[in-house]
This record gives C-alpha cells, sequence and structure tokens, in this order.
C-alpha cells in the first residue's frame, strides 16, 4: 500500500511582511549568527526563539576542529531556554544564515539532529513551535510544527 504525505508552509518573498515582532526576532537572528564560531565552514547560522513569557533567546552554531563536538544554533538556543525557562513553552523559532554553504536565495533547514529536538521540545510543551526559516536574500518559508519537516520523527506515534 502507497501512502503519501502532505506539508504545509507559507512562502514570503520579504520579511518585510511579517509581523513587527517577528521581524525583530529575525534581526535578533542575525545578531547572533554574527557572533558565532565557525573558523572552519565559514558559515554562520542564528537561532531565536520566542518564549510564552516573551524572553528571546538566541543561538549560534559553535565548531570545533574534532567536528562531531560542536553545536548547532537550534539546539544551543533550545537547549538553554529549555534548561532556563522550564515552565515557558517556545512560541516561535527564527533560524538564519550567513556564508557560502547554500545560495543566498535558499533557505537553511535544521539538521535531522536539531529537527529531533525541535520534536521533543513540541512534545515537551504538548504545542507546535512556528519555525521561520529565511534566506540571505530575505525569503521566508514558515512552517506550524516540525512535524512538516520531520513527518516519522522518533517518538512520534
Amino acid at each position: 500500500m502507497k501512502q503519501t504525505i502532505q506539508i504545509q508552509y507559507e512562502v514570503l518573498e520579504d520579511y518585510s511582511q511579517l509581523p513587527t515582532q517577528e521581524v525583530e526576532l529575525i534581526h535578533k537572528a542575525y545578531e547572533a549568527a554574527n557572533n558565532a564560531y565557525s573558523p572552519y565552514s565559514k558559515f554562520n547560522v542564528g537561532a531565536t526563539l520566542l518564549l510564552s513569557n516573551n524572553q528571546l533567546i538566541s543561538g549560534n552554531n559553535q565548531e570545533n576542529c574534532a567536528y562531531p563536538s560542536g553545536l548547532c544554533a537550534e539546539r544551543v538556543a533550545l537547549f538553554y531556554a529549555n534548561a532556563n525557562f522550564k515552565e515557558a513553552s517556545i512560541k516561535t523559532m527564527v533560524i538564519v544564515s550567513k556564508g557560502n554553504l547554500i545560495k543566498k536565495e535558499s533557505v537553511i533547514t535544521p539538521c535531522g539532529s536539531c529537527r529531533q529536538v525541535i520534536l521533543e521540545s513540541e512534545k515537551r510543551q504538548s504545542t507546535p513551535i512556528r519555525i521561520i526559516l529565511v534566506s540571505e536574500n530575505k525569503s521566508v518559508f514558515i512552517f506550524n510544527s516540525i512535524q512538516d519537516l520531520l513527518p516519522f520523527g522518533f517518538g512520534v506515534e
């Protein structure tokens, strides 16, 4: 038996079309990306979370010469939020990138490990996380849940 999976996401040509609060999240994510430690890839990633208590949490990629020892921006932000704001849920996550690993018109999507951690955060808080992915040329993909990016995640019933 063949099955089909459909996902829904929104595409905007320019993030200026988003509400002011989400544009602010994008600017915070770019600030975080500017501070990334990426001496090997020269590819900076920033992530900013909006929590239910209106706290903003940012993270950036942290590389290490022993490559598996580094950490992605998404997990830096998520782990910090979960460690320090246990009672707050994550409403929105913005992810941006700067560098030559992808074309400026392409959005970066979370790696498999980050998708699984985002999924665990959704399960933990029992609500979906709005995910906004932004390209260097300001186009945007918006997902209403990580399950659209990871439909068969570990632990999904």
